[in-house]
């Protein structure tokens, strides 16, 4: 078995919000890119794989039923909290059997595996396991009076099997952007950041639809602004695309729509600098805020994959509300 490490890309995650908080009248807004580490509750399973043994080749996992997709929560009765706890495990056990307790969608299962022992003299299940995301996201918003932050604008997923990530705990770090791939037609762009070393800034305690929130140490951001209403027509946003620097780019909002999951933008690039630089959005600015007429009304979320100049964004409404801050009435 094998403990590999997820990149945080886009996607969706339901859980309990946070709980509802003060707030102040202006927001702190973002801008910049963070890392962020996210340890998953269980363990997922990316893969079955066979295990060579002296007497030829042995599928323990998939022969228990086990599929690709799936968490594990439990070894033998106890709670799972990563991959080395249950490679630790099977080794202990000695080839006795290994009882799991998985979950599928909204099936809780159990699950018993016999071990193989490899030619190199290893028990094995005979699986791929992930237990973290790490990746580079950028940050919407910081709410002064209470440290509350919103940042990428979607959800955290396995990005090859498509599957929700279930957040367990995370920090978000500081980040360098030292590089960028661009995008183009077809292969969406990212933005290449170090934080490996960089200072925890803040917790990461829910991931939802509308991103990810946490308590931050200190204030993130430079200058603070009143949250407004999204409209159609001429916007910028915030992102850093070299190193820590938050710069300011132009857009046209080209379309505010609602469906059942909030009220969402559609934007293009207009800033010639960005374009050169980037393509248009790239994955790690998810989370760049959105500005019109000086206030703060949105963030980045997706890029449309045939076009990197064009992508969607999500109301700063609807980031508030997932983080439990309401907009001060007028």
């Amino acid at each position: 078995m094998k403990k590999s490490i997820l990149t945080l890309l886009t996607g969706l995650l339901l859980s309990a919000a946070l709980p509802v908080t003060a707030f102040a009248q202006e927001l702190i807004v973002g801008g910049q890119a963070v890392g962020i580490r996210v340890r998953t509750e269980g363990v997922l399973v990316s893969g079955t794989a066979p295990v060579e043994t002296a007497g030829g080749s042995a599928s323990p996992a998939e022969e228990a039923g086990i599929q690709e997709g799936d968490r594990i929560l439990g070894v033998n009765g106890r709670t799972l909290h990563g991959a080395a706890e249950l490679i630790a495990a099977v080794g202990e056990l000695d080839g006795d059997p290994v009882e799991l307790e998985i979950c599928r969608g909204e099936q809780r299962l159990q699950r018993e595996v016999q071990p193989a022992l490899s030619a190199e003299g290893r028990w094995m299940l005979g699986m791929w396991l992930r237990d973290a995301v790490t990746g580079i996201g950028t940050v919407t918003f910081c709410d002064p009076e209470t440290g509350v932050y919103g940042a990428l604008g979607h959800g955290l997923t396995d990005e090859e099997l498509g599957t929700q990530v279930p957040l367990e705990t995370g920090t978000i770090t500081e980040a360098e952007i030292c590089g960028v791939t661009p995008g183009s037609a077809g292969a969406p762009g990212a933005l290449n950041g170090e934080f490996g070393s960089g200072r925890i800034l803040g917790t990461v305690d829910y991931s939802g639809s509308c991103g990810i929130y946490g308590t931050a140490e200190r204030a993130l951001g430079s200058f603070t602004a009143e949250v407004g209403h999204v409209q159609t027509g001429p916007a910028s946003i915030l992102a850093t695309v070299d190193g820590r620097e938050v710069r300011e780019f132009a857009v046209q909002i080209t379309r505010v729509y609602r469906d059942g999951n909030g009220e969402h933008v559609m934007l293009s690039v207009t800033d010639g600098e960005l374009l050169n630089l980037t393509g248009g959005i790239v994955q790690g600015m998810s989370g760049s805020p959105i500005l019109q007429e000086g206030k703060l009304v949105g963030a980045v979320t997706h890029v449309f994959v045939s076009d990197p100049s064009r992508g969607y964004g999500l109301s700063i409404q609807d980031m508030l509300d997932a983080a439990g801050i309401r907009e001060q009435a007028a």
